[in-house]
């Protein structure tokens, strides 16, 4: 490949230097990254990585000059970052040691993540991804523990949510450069909840987190800004409906009678589940209380814009907590609406893949 070269060894320029953990004395070959050089074996390449394998069989130079006075192996130079290489040749000979995909792991696992699929070392590059997969999880389950896991940080800490784990844009990016297709809906759903002026636009705590004064801000293709941008907008008219369909008496055809002859107040997404469970007791008092509960979730989320405006599924899970069946007048009621949230937050993690423009 264009992008590495065997050749024989010869002295390194003086601004090169040996890596201090990585340079063995019976290693039996130099990997160039940067400015630095690690001495390594190459038994251990051949094991791990198939392309190594397949390059270390092909007829090698018939002579090699030393490196420095005391190494006479071949050198490989390699066009990585030697950050990058030399976390692969820790794991490559430690196993892999993830942390909890804050942003500083997520810089070691990225560039793990990237090499092991450049270099065909399969099992990393697998165990890499399920690793990412914690903080970009692939069910609605892992979701909800995830953002467990940020509120407890936030609190903590008092650093904001979104800090907790890298930027969205970063994890996007890094999927579709290594084909992790697995990271992209909980990806693209992170992103679509920040505000256009925090995409587009760096703040200071975003340099200084990212460690680079003056950095530009992290760009996508415009195919993926385009996903984007209709993921968002279908989001936003998903949090409309959430609250409508919360509210809306049973269609005349789709009505619910109880024991005692009333109308359910419970929206036509909850039918089905009240039916099996008890009659509501107050249907007066229940409609008259969606009724209001509409209104203060209208005015909360799409007029005053407060915290999970853009998060459906957050603003579904607090609709289905609104009603408490602990201290409700109406259990039923209460039940039926808490089972309703339940699934309209399945059905949307659902449909994630298509707001987004993922499927294949």
């Amino acid at each position: 490949m264009s992008t590495h070269s065997l050749q024989p060894g010869n002295a390194p320029s003086p601004e090169y230097t040996r890596h201090p953990d990585l340079w063995f004395a019976d290693g039996s070959i130099v990997l160039q990254a940067e400015l630095t050089q690690f001495r390594v074996h190459t038994s251990v390449l051949a094991r791990r990585s198939l392309f190594f394998h397949d390059m270390f069989t092909l007829p090698q130079p018939s002579s090699s000059s030393s490196t420095d006075e005391d190494c006479s192996c071949p050198l490989v130079v390699l066009q990585d970052s030697a950050t990058d290489v030399a976390n692969l040749l820790v794991a490559f000979y430690d196993g892999p040691s993830f942390g909890n995909n804050d942003r500083e792991d997520f810089r070691v696992v990225s560039g793990i993540l990237r090499l092991a699929t450049k270099y065909m070392v399969d099992s990393l590059r697998e165990e890499a991804i399920r690793h990412l997969e914690v903080a970009w999880p692939g069910t609605l389950k892992g979701w909800d523990v995830r953002e467990e896991v940020a509120s407890a940080w936030e609190v903590e800490g008092g650093c904001q949510h979104a800090l907790r784990y890298p930027s969205p844009i970063d994890v996007i990016n890094l999927a579709r450069e290594v084909n992790a297709p697995s990271l992209l809906p909980s990806a693209f759903y992170d992103l679509s909840r920040y505000h256009f002026s925090q995409i587009f636009e760096q703040t200071a705590v975003e340099e200084a987190l990212r460690g680079v004064s003056g950095a530009t801000v992290p760009t996508m293709s415009l195919t993926d800004i385009q996903c984007l941008v209709l993921g968002k907008e279908a989001s936003q008219q998903c949090i409309s409906t959430l609250i409508h369909s919360m509210g809306t008496i049973c269609h005349r055809d789709h009505r619910h009678k109880t024991s005692g002859g009333h109308s359910s107040p419970l929206p036509s997404g909850v039918i089905n589940a009240h039916r099996r469970r008890a009659s509501c007791t107050s249907a007066m008092a229940c409609r008259k209380e969606f009724s209001e509960l509409v209104q203060l979730a209208t005015q909360h989320y799409l007029f005053d814009r407060e915290k999970g405006c853009a998060d459906p599924l957050y603003v579904a899970e607090e609709l289905g907590q609104l009603k408490s069946a602990e201290f409700s007048e109406c259990e039923p009621c209460a039940r039926a609406l808490e089972s309703w949230a339940v699934r309209e937050r399945v059905k949307m993690w659902r449909l994630l893949p298509a707001w987004f423009r993922l499927e294949t």
